[in-house]
This record gives C-alpha cells, sequence and structure tokens, in this order.
C-alpha cells in the first residue's frame, strides 16, 4: 500500500489546509470533487439569489405592497454581498477558510428563511440584506478554498466549472423563479434554498478540515468600516443614478464624493494599519493590478450590455419571461464551454496569458455584432452572435482569478481572491447603471422621432421598461414604433460596450505571464512582498 504524502508546510514551518485527513497537494481528483460538490452548491445559490428573484418581484409586490421599496429587494442583497466581500477574504487569512465559510452559509440560509417569511416589503429588504451579507463569502470563500487545496497548474481543470456556475444561474434563475412561482408561492423562491444550502453545510462539515493559524492577530476594525461605507456609497451611486435621482443632483454627487473620501481614508487607513483588510502591498503586483483592472472594464461591459438580451426577446420578439431565458442559452453554452475547456488546456499547458487576449477580443467582435440586432433578425444569427460572446467572457472570468491567485503569497490569496470578486461585481453594477441611463437617453430622442404626433412619450417609455404585456396590448400604431425605437437604442447600448471591451483588450496585451505553481504554497520568501518581479524568483515569468 503506498504510503499517503507528508503534511506540506510554507516556508514559516505552518502546516497547509487539509481536506479528508489528506494534506491538500495529496488529494485525489475524487477527493478533490467532493469537496468541489460543496463549494459549488453553495457559490450556486448565491449566484441564483442574482437572477431567482427579479422573476417574482412583481408577484411580492401585489402581495406583500411598498411597490416604491421594490428595487431595495435587489439592491439590499448586492450592497451587502459586495461590501462584505474583501472583509471575508481577509477574515478567512487570519482565521482559517472552513469555519468562515460555514459561518457565510448559515447567515446565508438565516436571511433566506427570513426573506420566505416576510410579511411586509420592509421586512423582506432587512432579511434580503442579511442573505447578501452570507452571500458574499459563498462568492469569495468557495474560489479561496480552490487555491488551498489544489495547485494553481491544476486549477484550471476545476475552476472553468466555477464560471459555468455562473452562466448556469442566468438561465435556471428566471427558470426557477417563474416555475416556483406559477406552481407554489414566492415564498419559496427563497425557502428552496435551505435544503440546498444544508446540503453544502454537511459536504463542508465532512470532508473540508482547516488550516488553523497559531499566532493571534489584529482585525482593522476601522479600515473595514472605511471600506464597506465607501463602497457602499459608490454602489448606491450606481444603482440610483439616472433611475431614483438625475446624475447631477446632489444626491448622486454627494454620494459620490462620500465613497470616494470614504476610500480615499480606507487607503491612508491600510497604509500604517498593523494587519491591513487590503495590502497595499498587493499593488505592486503588476498581474494584481492588471487583472483587476480588466475584471472591473469585462463586468461593465458583460453586465452592463447582456442584461438587455432578454429584454430584447421579450418586448422585440414577444416572448414570455420564461422563454427568454431559454433563447439566451446559446450564449451561456459559449460561456459554459470555453470555461471548463479553457481550464482544461490551462492545466495542461501552464500557459494563461493567451486565453484573457482571445477572451477579450471575441467579447469586442460580440459586442459589435449584437449592435446589428433588429427586430426582424432572424434567432439562428442572434444566437451566433450570443455564442461569440459567449465564448469570449468564458475565456476570460476564471482565467484572470486564476492569474491573481497565482502571483500572490498563500498569506495573502483570500484577500486578493476577494478584491477580484469584488471588483469585477462593481464594474457589473456601475455597468448596469451607464447602459441603463444610455438606454433611457436613446428612447428620449427616438420616441418622439417615431410614434404618431400627440402620442404620450413618456407613459409610453415606462410601458417598454416596465411591462411588455402592457406593450403587446397597444395598438400595432404605437407598438411598432416604440419597438423600432427600442432596437434602435439597444444598438447604442451594444456600440458604447465595444470601446470598452477594447480597452480589456488593449489591458490584457499587458497582463504578466507567470508560470503556474505545481505547489499550493510558496516555499520560499520569493513574492512575500507581492510583486510579480520578486515572485519571479520561485516562478520564473514566461514574458
Amino acid at each position: 500500500m503506498s504510503k499517503r504524502p507528508q503534511p506540506v508546510v510554507g516556508s514559516d514551518g505552518e502546516p497547509l489546509a487539509e481536506v479528508a485527513g489528506i494534506p491538500s497537494e495529496g488529494l485525489s481528483h475524487r477527493e478533490i470533487l467532493i469537496v468541489f460538490s460543496g463549494l459549488m452548491t453553495a457559490m450556486l445559490l448565491a449566484a441564483l439569489d442574482q437572477t431567482i428573484v427579479g422573476t417574482a418581484l412583481p408577484t411580492i409586490v401585489s402581495d406583500l405592497g411598498g411597490y416604491n421599496h421594490l428595487s431595495w429587494v435587489v439592491t439590499a442583497y448586492l450592497l451587502t454581498s459586495t461590501a462584505t466581500a474583501l472583509l471575508y477574504g481577509k477574515i478567512s487569512d487570519l482565521y482559517g477558510r472552513k469555519r468562515i465559510f460555514q459561518f457565510a452559509i448559515v447567515i446565508f440560509l438565516i436571511g433566506s428563511a427570513l426573506s420566505g417569511l416576510s410579511q411586509n416589503i420592509g421586512q423582506l429588504v432587512v432579511f434580503r440584506a442579511i442573505q447578501g451579507i452570507g452571500a458574499g463569502g459563498l462568492f469569495v470563500l468557495a474560489l479561496t478554498i480552490v487555491g488551498d487545496i489544489v495547485s494553481p497548474r491544476e486549477r484550471g481543470r476545476y475552476q472553468g466549472y466555477f464560471g459555468a456556475v455562473f452562466g448556469l444561474a442566468t438561465v435556471a434563475g428566471p427558470l426557477i423563479g417563474g416555475f416556483l412561482v406559477d406552481n407554489l408561492s414566492w415564498r419559496w423562491v427563497f425557502y428552496v434554498n435551505l435544503p440546498v444550502g444544508a446540503a453544502a453545510l454537511i459536504v463542508t462539515t465532512l470532508v473540508l478540515r482547516d488550516f488553523h493559524p497559531h499566532r493571534r492577530h489584529q482585525i482593522d476594525y476601522l479600515g473595514a468600516v472605511l471600506m464597506m461605507a465607501g463602497v457602499s456609497a459608490l454602489l448606491l451611486v450606481s444603482v440610483w443614478a439616472g433611475q431614483e435621482y438625475p446624475w447631477g443632483s446632489w444626491q448622486i454627487v454627494g454620494l459620490w464624493l462620500a465613497g470616494t473620501g470614504l476610500l480615499g481614508g480606507f487607503l491612508l487607513r491600510e497604509h500604517t494599519a498593523k494587519e491591513p483588510i487590503l495590502p497595499l502591498r498587493l499593488f505592486r503586483n503588476k498581474v494584481f493590478d492588471v487583472a483587476n483592472a480588466m475584471g472591473f472594464i469585462v463586468g461593465l461591459a458583460m453586465f452592463g450590455a447582456i442584461v438587455y438580451l432578454p429584454i430584447y426577446f421579450q418586448l422585440v420578439r414577444g416572448a414570455s419571461p420564461t422563454i427568454s431565458g431559454l433563447q439566451i442559452l446559446p450564449l451561456i453554452i459559449g460561456l459554459f464551454g470555453v470555461s471548463i475547456g479553457s481550464g482544461q488546456i490551462i492545466s495542461k499547458a501552464g500557459r494563461y496569458k493567451i486565453f484573457p487576449i482571445v477572451g477579450t477580443a471575441l467579447m469586442t467582435v460580440g459586442m459589435f455584432l449584437m449592435a446589428s440586432l433588429h427586430a426582424d433578425t432572424p434567432y439562428w444569427q442572434a444566437s451566433l452572435y450570443m455564442l461569440i460572446l459567449g465564448m469570449g467572457i468564458g475565456a476570460v472570468l476564471q482565467v484572470l482569478v486564476l492569474a491573481v491567485q497565482n502571483a500572490v503569497t498563500w498569506e495573502d490569496l483570500g484577500t486578493s481572491t476577494a478584491a477580484t470578486t469584488a471588483i469585477r461585481s462593481m464594474g457589473g453594477t456601475f455597468g448596469t447603471s451607464i447602459f441603463g441611463a444610455i438606454l433611457t437617453a436613446q428612447l428620449a430622442i427616438w420616441l418622439p422621432r417615431l410614434l404618431p404626433a400627440g402620442a404620450p412619450v413618456g407613459d409610453l417609455k415606462g410601458n417598454i421598461t416596465a411591462s411588455p404585456a402592457a406593450l403587446k396590448a397597444l395598438a400595432p400604431a404605437l407598438r411598432d414604433p416604440i419597438i423600432e425605437s427600442f432596437v434602435h437604442s439597444l444598438h447604442v447600448v451594444f456600440l458604447v460596450a465595444v470601446p470598452i471591451a477594447a480597452a480589456a483588450f488593449v489591458l490584457s496585451l499587458f497582463l504578466p505571464e507567470i508560470d503556474l505553481r505545481q505547489t499550493v504554497r510558496h516555499d520560499s520568501k520569493a513574492g512575500a512582498n507581492g510583486d510579480a518581479e520578486a515572485g519571479a524568483e520561485a516562478v520564473p515569468t514566461l514574458g
């Protein structure tokens, strides 16, 4: 019988994380898949809750009332999940992953149960915020635990599946939400999380063992408060600007100034803190800088533009919400296939830079092609465009996380992964707001041009963005000009996304490529200062 490998230790003599009692670098493929089942289940929960609730919102409002606070059902979840991500990463670096990950699952399940029990819209908003606090840890820690148990060279085999989870959630969320609302109750949109989350909790309890630091730590509470307050203020700008308040209003300008000021104070605090939430040495790492700049831009272009695809199929093609979710399947197939396939190739070849380059190029082409969609575009043609766009996205998202994790020391793994996740999420939030403002502005131009004289432009514009069913009920003399106005406006949305995606392509050319380590943890002091050049002493640079 072969002997199990000896525990692997880092340069400081501390043992690495263990899973199922086996040192992390000695795990078999089957054992890793068992751990992944728990991680992916937890991440799927958080990803689904970004999409599944949208289908149920009209029913929730009719039951609970509070239409004026409807947007907060989504916003509260977004705010808390994004604002807490970096804190989860840092705390897990200090105190280990397992307990923090399970804490996040429990908080998420508590928030889910309470959301399902809500008796008014105010309660639902509060409980969704609690749910988001848990979700922030699910995203970050699932990706970080992968870094604990699989070396960067082998990580691509598995990490591509996480990219596929997001694609699955995009399609499955509206479908599951619609089914539950139609056949059970909107409350089951939240209750369905309970058995799935319990399964993730059981798996992680049974198979995941943790690394426990043996020294005392001091959490930077002031830095945490400044960071979460600054991020929240900027997220509110992205959510409210152009919707609740005009872009130039004192509320939006004030939030922008407050957010940038708080984050400036956060960076000053991190310069002096004994154990900073976000060590500034990470910004001396070129891989960290370039990958996160790309992540923000990709999130801006991707989430800001593709959110309008289901609306296109509902408004222009007359599809139901469920069918429109199925009609964007080509995009998900492209994302799913390339995300998994690129991971397999990266593990075999040990090189990753080519994928962000090709991916951002495909994204740029895909956005340009999407700008040519018309009301009479054949579905096969739209499917081809979506497939190209999805392939581009699939080649970028998880590779950026892998590049960052490979370039930093193990001690900064959670923090760097959390930063990458949060920055990409903020890009998507700002993109949704910016492109929403562009769409609204374009509608204000096209509707007066195309509608018959005397038509109530303001009321009809509301029909476009709020109710496809109301649009169908209009007479053709009004409905057709509205559809044409929407198509023209959507062209501009995708055309604006083209140079944004192209900027990500240019950045990808400057992404350093470092040999993927075949060990989980750096075994020397090389790279301990967080810069790519120092890391190259242990991991040779390819170019």
